[in-house]
């Protein structure tokens, strides 16, 4: 392992997080609140940490020399530290009783979860939200992702880091050179972020809510600066546009980007993206008959919305809520627990399982049972046309076992051990290990995690880092090998 190198990293992008308070500095500024000083605080300390890392790190090393190890160190360090840093607003400015409540906060914002402990959110101040929000749309697309697109040093030896924080089974690098993938992917996200700004504004949002909110959808986070988060502005129409966005927001960014160059039929020709299509449709007309069944809503439209817009955004992982789901019928609520497993497309900002791996396991059931059937037959897995490796297969199971394994573990510790009830337990690890944020029951749609004790909130603060990248990039830090010489 070459500490000094990783050091260096840890250090630039320190400093870049750092600067990005800036942006909720000016809404600070322009509201004249007590948030002013929180922030320049945090902005100095923040520079100071990165400035010193960089100095730790060995200045004769080249990026070129990041091998599989460093890179995954950089990624998962690297999230710790931005949310280190990125926790000291809300400490410094006491919006929150302890540190560890701040770290929670952060890490939720970063990876893109959406899981608070903030009690009264409305009762801050409009800088502290926006960095709130803004942490959201920073996590989404990745911070080493956008590393390494506005730094091209980076970018020379980066294909490893890329691979280590993009979230898939098979991130795809669009160019020769990995910085101008990282930088076309940021364009995508920064010009669908603006479609979505400039819809909600017509809608009749200002641009702080419209900013917020977009940072929320775009990233499948969920924050959002109200209390009732969606639900605080009772319009379908705003519900619709943010429903639509979250559904752009799970889908792959590569069929975005050639979607935009005039390839609008990669959609359909993407066998992941149909699947996720007619899951997401077929999940909405379960769930529309069983509350029009039960009544739950009286007319069809409001039922079809609600029902519409809450199996997005959990399926997504985006968390925003509607309508309080821990009130449906039990049925239902077994379902929006599994739905958290589903996530997003691979290559989206949508965390959980990804749909591709749910449709490579179904995949793989069905040669199983044709090779029961015909065990002479040679039957491979196809994707998109192609026949997939045994190594692809292997990968997406050891990563369901893996995941499953962790779910169950941490489970059981929230339950045992820090005397979480059965459904509290279960769904608050199901929501921050597929970085969802509401859960069921204590962690319902209406509820928030500041009454989880400090241990739970350091174990689910994990979950969240282990959710966000994907599992192996974090354990492989508690692999001896990867600290060796």
């Amino acid at each position: 392992m070459k500490y000094q190198i990783v050091l260096r990293v840890l250090g630039l992008l320190s400093v870049i997080i750092s600067l990005t308070m800036i942006f909720p500095l000016i809404w600070s500024i322009v509201d004249g609140t007590d948030d002013m000083i929180p922030f320049l605080m945090s902005i100095t300390i923040g520079i100071g940490i990165g400035v010193v890392l960089y100095l730790l790190g060995d200045q004769r090393r080249k990026y070129t020399e990041l091998n599989v190890r460093e890179a995954f160190a950089v990624v998962s360090l690297a999230w710790v530290m931005a949310s280190v840093i990125g926790a000291l607003p809300y400490y410094l400015g006491e919006y929150l009783p302890t540190y560890t409540d701040a770290f929670f906060e952060a890490m939720s914002g970063f990876s893109t979860t959406g899981a608070t402990v903030l009690t009264d959110i409305e009762s801050n101040p409009r800088g502290i939200l926006f960095w709130r929000s803004l942490t959201h749309w920073l996590g989404g697309m990745g911070i080493i992702v956008l590393s390494l697109a506005i730094l091209p040093f980076i970018g020379v030896g980066g294909m490893q880091l890329f691979r280590a924080e993009v979230p898939g089974p098979t991130p795809e690098k669009l160019t020769p050179r990995i910085q101008q993938t990282a930088l076309m992917l940021w364009v995508v996200y920064l010009i669908i972020s603006a479609a979505e700004v400039v819809a909600l504004l017509f809608c009749g949002l200002d641009l702080f809510d419209s900013l917020t909110h977009t940072f929320g959808t775009m990233a499948t986070g969920g924050f959002s600066p109200y209390n009732d988060s969606i639900a605080a502005f009772r319009s379908p129409l705003i519900e619709w546009v943010i429903i639509i966005f979250m559904f752009l927001a799970g889908t792959n960014f590569v069929l975005h980007l050639l979607a935009l160059k005039g390839k609008l039929n990669v959609f359909w020709k993407d066998e992941e993206f149909r699947f996720y299509l007619k899951f997401t449709l077929l999940c909405i007309i379960i769930v529309t008959t069983f509350l029009m069944f039960n009544n739950h809503y009286g007319n069809f439209s409001d039922t079809l919305r609600i029902s519409t817009f809450q199996v997005i955004s959990i399926m997504t992982t985006t968390g925003y809520v509607t309508s309080d789901f821990n009130l449906w019928p039990q049925v239902l609520r077994l379902l929006m627990l599994l739905l958290m497993f589903a996530g997003g497309c691979a290559g989206s900002t949508g965390g959980s399982m990804k749909q591709v791996r749910l449709l490579l396991l179904f995949k793989r059931v069905k040669v199983e049972v044709r090779r029961l059937l015909h065990p002479q037959q040679i039957l491979r897995v196809r994707f998109n046309g192609s026949v997939l490796g045994l190594d692809v297969i292997s990968s997406v199971t050891a990563f369901y076992i893996l995941y499953m394994m962790l779910f169950v573990v941490f489970s059981l510790v929230m339950v045992a051990v820090l005397g979480a009830d059965l459904e509290t337990g279960i769904s608050s690890v199901a929501a921050t290990l597929g970085n969802i944020g509401p859960g069921l029951a204590g962690v319902g749609a209406v509820e928030n995690y500041a009454f989880i004790n400090i241990p739970g909130k350091l174990i689910l603060s994990f979950c969240m880092l282990l959710g966000r990248l994907e599992l192996f990039s974090v354990v492989m830090l508690f692999v001896k090998g990867t600290w060796r010489p």
